[in-house]
């Protein structure tokens, strides 16, 4: 593993004033690439470099959302925590090797910061053996004075549903004395990381806030959209609107010096329930944590009424409801540093861009649903893939079987094994409820749940004014062929990397090549998922011919029986034939997008080198990657060293208005000329620079969006599982080329 390095701010400064220029510039909204992400792998919340929370599910990642003032400024519920003198430079970096975020703000009068995570216990943990499902918010000031404004309102259930607020008020304060504890910080990695934190100091004094905010949210009954399903847990969690409280603790400097947090209440804009302010002055040494959860009362009740008795519910309050004090908090923001840092340890990737890859794993650790294994695409729903009126505006908070195949693929080319056998045994739970005709969905909900309805929520306008706002995903019942072959490239390389198949599960391969064989020749809506025709797509024939070679190599290298693998070799071959013979445009000479769209590129076949459909020198190959490299006004799909997966002004995909340049294609073209460069090694220095240049496109701390605008900015839902997938791959490969020609 490498040295302790903090990820890297940008270049330039973010400004206080910038970013309020930017929220006014784009009709008060931050650009996309303005956020860091943070989680517990059961949801996450985008923390914008000033400060505020704008984006945030509860409790589960298709939960409806608390916090969405990335999709309506007005309505969509915000949770800030900034500097009042905005006359100052923020920065923002992830603590070394983790996923808690740490936003500063520097000035002449000091330097603040507000540090947010989610909870993550670690093995042996000294504080807390349980998750705590808790937003956790500590602001400090490291140097000098800062007066700091704090604005919590949230917007429950999609911005639908009003709530009341009860601050309630203890009254009296009891200061907390804590013991010294020297041989404890002297181990502590708060000695590293927060050097000013005196953890040493006998005299230092806390105390809990006398106040607590508690949002109580209305309950509405929906009639259509998410939760309305078969699936009871995806019902509870896709339907779950529960109170809220806020509740701080305050530590004091070492003479004794304390901040005084107040908490008041006032209304909102959206007209949904009041939402609490405060404004408080803290000096170097003095800090606060805010902390946002659901209500154990709430929890209490939902218990009792499903039968638990007093004991039961008395356990959970002792385990979720610990006493707070500020020595407590310490502990759990440790603990929570560790458990990333142990984990990230387990990457076994060295190369030039360790840096990146590690962000990229930790971010997919991030996007992964503990309790299944399954790997959510996006967090986000409804981030605009154009700016404007052309309707590209998804809900990405599913797992798509051929974005959760290429993370395993990516865990296991990293070395991180337990993540690639917690998927794999989610692909068992979904090979063994196939749909009628013997194939899988394209997509289920993260508990393995196939009905996730779309709708439209007209009341919010979306991000600049970018509607319709959809949540759910019409997709789901899409043929998409392509699925397969990535399916089952994934499960070959976990059974030569990571853990031998079993019969069983070798049962449930043989049975998907089969309808593979049985459905190839079918046209399908293609990776993409067009809202268009049905089509021949070259991506999915080639993703049908991986799934059937990949069938064939477990037979030959694990000697599994197979009564019909003479036909699967038939099969194989055949669809290899009419690839060269239907996809292959031998007027400009390239593979095509379509058997029936021979005049249109497509940058999905990129792939082919990558999954050994043909080697990279094929020449055949090179001539459709040169051709991708043409800018689009010459007939290829690059601007800028940016990629687009195909030219939207030409094609029909059932959509209008154009797109940005699509991150994943990039990485793909980077790693297919790495392949390529066998025959001709300046395709390598070609494959680096698009490389380093992609890598720029990445925002303050390393995240990447679906697609970059002509302008750089990131557009689509953010941040995007399938481009840092791509991101380590292409690395990977990149690196072993470099090695190979070093040699």
């Amino acid at each position: 593993m490498s040295n302790p390095v903090v990820v890297a701010t940008s270049p330039s400064a973010e400004d206080c004033r910038l970013t309020d220029a930017m929220r006014r510039s784009l009709r008060g909204y931050l650009p996309i690439d303005q956020y860091g992400l943070i989680g517990n792998l059961h949801t996450a919340a985008l923390v914008g470099m000033d400060g505020s929370i704008d984006f945030m599910c509860w409790p589960e990642f298709d939960s409806p959302s608390v916090f969405c003032r990335i999709l309506d400024k007005d309505k969509g519920g915000h949770f800030v925590i900034t500097p009042e003198n905005c006359d100052l430079t923020c920065k923002q970096q992830y603590l070394p090797f983790s996923n808690v975020l740490s936003t500063k703000f520097l000035s002449e009068e000091g330097v603040g910061s507000v540090t947010d995570y989610m909870h993550r216990p670690r093995p042996g943990s000294r504080s807390h053996g349980y998750m705590l499902p808790w937003l956790m918010r500590t602001v400090e000031v490291i140097r000098g004075e800062l007066t700091f404004d704090l604005e919590c309102f949230p917007a429950f259930d999609y911005a639908r549903a009003k709530h009341t607020l009860e601050i309630q008020d203890a009254g009296h304060i009891e200061k907390q004395h804590p013991s010294k504890h020297a041989s404890e910080a002297e181990e502590s990695i708060f000695q590293s990381v927060f050097t000013h934190w005196d953890l040493t100091e006998e005299n230092a004094e806390s105390f809990v806030g006398a106040q607590r905010a508690v949002f109580t949210p209305e309950k509405l009954e929906h009639h259509d959209g998410m939760g309305f399903t078969s699936n009871p847990a995806d019902h509870v969690a896709q339907t779950a609107v529960h109170p809220m409280d806020l509740r701080f603790v305050v530590g004091c400097t070492g003479s004794g010096s304390c901040p005084l947090v107040r908490l008041e209440p006032a209304p909102h804009k959206s007209g949904l329930g009041d939402g609490v302010t405060s404004r408080f002055t803290l000096v170097e040494g003095q800090r606060v944590t805010f902390i946002m959860r659901t209500t154990p009362e709430s929890f209490a009740e939902e218990m009792a009424k499903a039968g638990a008795g007093e004991m039961e519910i008395e356990v959970y309050h002792t385990k979720y409801n610990p006493t707070l004090s500020m020595k407590f908090v310490e502990r759990v923001l440790e603990d929570t540093l560790l458990y990333w840092l142990g984990w990230i340890r387990s990457c076994a990737y060295s190369g030039r861009w360790l840096e990146n890859v590690e962000r990229s794993a930790l971010i997919l650790k991030l996007l992964t649903y503990e309790p299944t294994g399954a790997v959510v695409a996006a967090v986000t729903f409804s981030l605009p893939e154009a700016i404007g009126d052309s309707g590209r505006n998804w809900d990405y908070r599913f797992t798509w079987v051929r974005d959760s195949a290429f993370t395993m693929y990516a865990f296991m080319r990293l070395g991180l094994n337990k993540e690639a056998k917690c998927y794999m045994n989610f692909v068992s739970k979904i090979c063994r409820s196939k749909n009628p005709d013997g194939g899988l969905q394209i997509m289920y909900t993260l508990r393995g749940g196939r009905e996730m309805p779309e709708l439209v929520l007209p009341h919010l306008e979306g991000y600049r004014g970018c509607a319709p706002v959809r949540i759910g995903n019409g997709a789901a019942d899409h043929i998409q062929l392509d699925i397969y072959g990535e399916l089952l490239d994934a499960v070959y390389l976990y059974n030569k990397y990571s853990n031998p198949l079993s019969y069983d599960e070798w049962v449930d391969v043989r049975a998907l090549v089969d309808y593979v064989c049985d459905n190839y020749d079918q046209p399908d809506m293609g990776i993409w998922e067009v809202r268009g025709r049905r089509q021949n797509f070259t991506y999915s024939k080639i993703q049908c011919w991986v799934a059937v070679d990949r069938g064939l190599r477990l037979v030959e290298k694990r000697d599994f029986p197979c009564l019909t693998v003479d036909r699967w070799r038939r099969v194989r071959d055949t669809i290899y034939e009419e690839v060269m013979e239907k996809a292959w445009n031998s007027e400009h000479e390239y593979f095509a997008q379509s058997y029936e769209n021979k005049d249109t590129l497509d940058a999905a076949v990129l792939a082919m080198p990558l999954v050994f459909f043909c080697d990279g020198t094929d020449p055949r190959f090179i001539k459709t990657m040169r051709r991708i490299m043409l800018p689009p006004h010459r007939g290829g799909l690059t601007a800028n060293n940016l990629v687009f997966r195909y030219n939207a002004m030409e094609t029909d995909d059932g959509l209008s208005g154009e797109e940005g340049a699509f991150s994943l294609c990039t990485f793909w073209l980077a790693e297919a000329l790495a392949r390529a460069s066998k025959a001709n090694l300046t395709l390598l220095y070609k494959a680096q620079v698009i490389m380093d240049e992609m890598i720029m496109y990445g925002n303050h701390v390393g995240l990447f969006s679906e697609e970059v605008d002509k302008s750089g900015k990131h557009l689509g839902n953010f941040p995007q599982a399938f481009t840092h997938i791509a991101l380590i791959s292409a690395a990977f490969n990149i690196d072993r080329a470099l090695k190979t020609n070093h040699k």
